[in-house]
């Protein structure tokens, strides 16, 4: 159910439509609706969204958001995302509350994983 004035999609660009796809399919079990050759959605993932084709990408060092993903088990979900194409911009580190590291994705667009101190 759409929540009034929250938050409810994200777009991103994506150089490679299909290996990101790929990869966020692989990593997160994520399925995509395909609108034409150039976008593609994804649902039911703790926020609705999609990519379009573009030869851009989002990196907070440039102003752009930054999406963190929740993981029970933060080394696992690293190395899902080494072993299917994601660059580790950020090895895990600490912080308050938890530890997290960054990748980009095979498109360039960097997302980070948190999880909680054990």
């Amino acid at each position: 159910m759409h929540q009034h004035e929250k938050l409810n999609y994200v777009e991103f660009a994506a150089n490679d439509l299909n290996a990101t796809k790929a990869f966020f399919n692989s990593v997160f079990a994520w399925e995509f609706v395909d609108y034409g050759p150039e976008y593609t959605a994804f649902s039911n993932q703790g926020l609705d969204g999609g990519f379009y084709k573009a030869d851009m990408y989002s990196h907070p060092s440039g102003g752009g958001a930054l999406l963190v993903f929740y993981s029970n088990y933060i080394q696992a979900t690293l190395d899902k995302v080494v072993k299917h194409g994601g660059e580790i911009v950020k090895p895990i580190f600490d912080f308050p509350g938890g530890c997290r590291f960054h990748f980009k994705e095979p498109s360039g667009n960097e997302f980070a994983v948190w999880s909680e101190k054990k």
